[in-house]
């Protein structure tokens, strides 16, 4: 039972928060993972994994398929500029790793509202 929660809030964080993306600005991806843990109750771990991983995979897709479309030229620079000794991968992976800590928080907050009072 756990586990099919898992895995339908991580689907259902990652969809809303792509649909959220398209017309929200970034801090749509905190909504969409807020609002799928106040719907489906998880413990607050599982809701903080569950954003986590589930906005990680996108935003880090989403900047990899944005990477190799234009050759890596931006990613290059801007990696350049941040001490990731001009490394376009782990800039992704540093993009991924906000959106996981945004995105994981605010399930986690969606998770702790959803609680009753002890």
């Amino acid at each position: 039972m756990s586990v099919s929660k898992f895995i339908v809030s991580t689907l259902l964080i990652g969809l809303l928060s792509f649909v959220a993306g398209l017309y929200l600005p970034w801090w749509g991806v905190a909504l969409a993972a807020g609002l799928v843990s106040l719907v489906i109750p998880q413990r607050p771990g599982m809701a903080f994994f569950s954003g986590f991983l589930a906005v990680f995979l996108l935003w880090g897709l989403l900047a990899l398929s944005i990477d190799t479309a234009n050759d890596s030229i931006l990613s290059k620079k801007i990696a350049q500029i941040l001490p990731l000794g001009g490394s376009p991968i782990l800039l992704i992976l540093v993009t991924a790793l906000v959106g996981a800590l945004v995105g994981g928080l605010a399930a986690l907050s969606g998770s702790y509202l959803k609680q009753p009072n002890r």
